[in-house]
């Protein structure tokens, strides 16, 4: 029994990780849109991003700001890195066009690359991967240490091999080396713990209960339902994390209250971890705490900025990326076949290597 209480009260734990990604989109048809948009984001926070229209990568955080004023050849270094991926994002575009032959209409060519960083061992996971059309294209397998290629990519297998040589991606790309120097000097931005402002809200009274955290950082978080000091799962709906202007997060947790008798609310309350903080967010179910009217769908104008702006802009983000910035598949030797390891110097989505 003692054993048994010691797990139930044992705090939540979670191997934190770090990351620093690019994504690049490149459009051939479209109309009044960037030919090529790059994005850098570390930790979920964007760094900064360059487009064919000005061809110079803008710092985008404080932090990364005061970075280029203590190196200002770190900006150069990312502008000609930008000018370099743009030219040959738009040649490897025409080049897919060409080996698939389809020349006509909209194109899309996407690349996601990066590296991620577990702090408990200190491993990194180097990661690349292309997508074409809103489809798989290729990915760099670093277990093997090897290309993989989509049936539909099988066709540009020799070409990349013969265009890039031989070299391996890992020993090119500079993302590791990266992602240390941003988490030394970001370290106190990067790092913080910001604690979530939670409110109940409920848009009518038979509606579900939404316990609604927003304000908190990082999204290393747990946000449940408990009956008795026990989570439940039952009618209970989970959201997503969703980005805030500001750089912080927000979700929220729904309890269907229908079958809860009003003498059992006080049974209920929401609580709300963060990774690296030990006290939990609890709160009551409480009908006097409760925003009814209001619901997830209509936040009240002091709490729209943080709320509402932050899904906004996430989502201008998306369409400005045309989905650069989506959840790629995780596919695992579905279709794919492997390859021998080629190299991306020219198309180093980082400053340049070896400088």
């Amino acid at each position: 029994m003692e054993l048994v209480l010691l797990l139930v009260f044992l705090p939540f734990t979670y191997s934190v990780k770090h990351s620093l990604t690019y994504f690049l989109t490149t459009s051939s048809g479209l109309q009044n849109f960037p030919e090529f948009l790059a994005v850098a984001v570390v930790d979920d926070i964007q760094l900064g991003s360059c487009n064919s229209i000005n061809r110079t990568a803008e710092p985008k955080q404080n932090w990364t700001r005061k970075f280029i004023e203590d190196d200002p050849g770190h900006l150069e270094w990312y502008t000609q890195s930008c000018r370099r991926n743009h030219d040959a994002s738009v040649a490897l575009i025409q080049e897919l066009k060409l080996l698939l032959n389809q020349s006509g209409g909209v194109h899309i060519l996407q690349e996601m690359a990066g590296c991620e960083l577990d702090d408990e061992t200190k491993k990194f996971l180097l990661y690349n991967q292309f997508g074409f059309n809103g489809e798989d294209f290729m990915s760099f397998d670093q277990r093997m240490v090897a290309w993989v290629y989509t049936e539909k990519a099988a066709a540009f297998k020799n070409k990349w091999g013969r265009e890039y040589g031989e070299p391996a991606f890992i020993k090119s790309f500079m993302c590791p080396q990266l992602l240390k120097r941003y988490l030394e000097y970001g370290n106190s931005y990067l790092q913080r713990k910001a604690p979530p402002s939670v409110s109940l809200l409920q848009k009518t009274p038979s509606s579900p209960v939404s316990c609604h955290a927003t304000g908190f950082y990082p999204d290393r978080v747990d946000m449940f339902w408990r009956k008795d000091g026990e989570e439940i799962h039952e009618d209970v709906g989970h959201g997503e994390i969703l980005p805030n202007h500001d750089g912080t997060f927000q979700m929220r947790v729904d309890l269907n209250i229908s079958s809860v008798k009003p003498e059992e609310w006080s049974r209920y309350d929401c609580v709300f971890q963060i990774s690296g903080v030990k006290k939990d967010v609890i709160t009551k179910l409480d009908k006097a705490e409760i925003r009814t009217g209001i619901g997830i769908n209509k936040v009240p104008p002091s709490e729209f900025p943080a709320a509402v702006i932050g899904v906004v802009v996430g989502l201008l983000l998306l369409l400005v990326c045309i989905t650069g910035l989506f959840i790629w598949r995780k596919k695992k030797n579905n279709g794919f076949q492997p390859a021998n390891t080629s190299d991306l110097t020219d198309r180093n989505p980082g400053p340049a290597h070896g400088e």
